[in-house]
């Protein structure tokens, strides 16, 4: 029979249970007691100090998940005094540990860590080169652009399709690097489908209209279910709003399929970014749709369809952002698609 699951721990018995005898209840305790610190503006600073020693305690635990499970947890604190234990822990032993120390260093965003970081970014370990990528693109702005130009050429292409991530989210800040442009029409002839698709949606946002021919046949491809290679949701979906920033029009044949025909009854067909796509494109159903959605009471629905007009920079959805954006549960949301809509015309 089935035991009931344990209730979560109070703070005190995380503050015990991260001393014990047994890794399993020192891991679980760790995690907990970092979503107790957490974003926590209540608990009293002698409380907090003693809570983040004891994280800091166990980023030195014997055994890897609870070393692990700690520098998640310090990050999550915004434990910035734990810097140097975290620098250290980069060095360590277990792959994984030095991948979550690394992810913290970026979470914390403390400039302190650039040369540790630095240093990584040329480590001979691709996991390592990964997750290094990423936390100093953000303690380190100035250098981010040419860190990531150097990872568009990475060996791994895991690394190479993080690069592209990264540089696609610089493009919300207006840096469409020319160095970033080149590499990623490079890349579309990638042998790895993400790399490849990731490459040209990054070109169909850095250049709109304008990406080149090859970029817009990746795209066509994937609305058409029909890529060289197998490629993952996230890429898909980012592949199907990517068509109506190219104003691939030559996609709305494939864009109405995956929206509106049968198989979206018996498979996820991304309907919602196949709608965007289609909005972004002028299409008046899918306009009417998203709209209507956007006031839906199911949250994900409204959430989904937030995203889709932000991405189609709908004019016509302004009004109805702003009075999400007033409320709690879809102002983040709502803020982001102003952002992209842009100053009102």
């Amino acid at each position: 029979m089935l035991g009931l699951r344990p209730l979560p721990r109070t703070l005190d018995a995380c503050l015990r249970d991260i001393t014990s005898a047994k890794w399993e209840s020192r891991a679980g305790a760790t995690e907990e007691l970092g979503r107790h610190v957490e974003g926590s503006d209540l608990l009293p600073d002698e409380v907090r100090a003693r809570a983040i020693t004891a994280l800091e305690k166990a980023l030195a635990d014997e055994h890897p998940a609870v070393r692990s499970r700690a520098a998640t947890a310090l990050a999550d604190a915004n434990a910035t005094s734990a810097l140097p234990k975290l620098l250290v822990a980069v060095e360590d032993d277990d792959a994984f540990v030095r991948q979550m120390a690394l992810s913290a260093l970026g979470e914390l965003g403390d400039s302190r860590a650039t040369v540790k970081l630095q240093r990584a970014l040329a480590d001979a370990r691709p996991e390592v080169r990964y997750q290094a990528l990423i936390a100093y693109t953000r303690v380190h702005d100035e250098g981010a652009s040419a860190a990531i130009s150097t990872a568009l050429g990475d060996d791994d292409c895991a690394v190479r399709h993080i690069a592209l991530r990264l540089a696609e989210d610089r493009l919300d800040r207006g840096d469409a690097a020319p160095a970033h442009v080149r590499a990623a029409e490079r890349l579309l002839a990638d042998t790895h489908g993400d790399v490849s698709v990731a490459a040209a949606i990054y070109l169909a946002r850095a250049l709109r209209g304008e990406a080149p021919a090859a970029a817009k046949s990746v795209l066509l491809a994937v609305a058409r279910g029909e890529p060289a290679s197998e490629v993952g949701i996230e890429e898909e979906q980012g592949a199907l709003e990517a068509c109506g920033e190219a104003n691939l029009t030559d996609a709305i044949p494939a864009l109405e399929r995956r929206a509106y025909g049968l198989a979206r009854f018996v498979r996820d067909t991304s309907a919602t970014h196949a709608k965007g796509a289609l909005a972004a494109l002028g299409h008046a159903r899918a306009t009417t749709d998203l709209l209507a959605d956007l006031t839906s009471r199911a949250p994900e629905k409204r959430g989904k369809a937030i995203v889709a007009v932000g991405r189609a920079r709908l004019e016509a959805a302004r009004a109805t952002l702003l009075a999400l954006a007033q409320e709690p549960a879809t102002r983040e949301l709502a803020e982001e698609a102003l952002v992209r809509l842009g100053p009102a015309s």
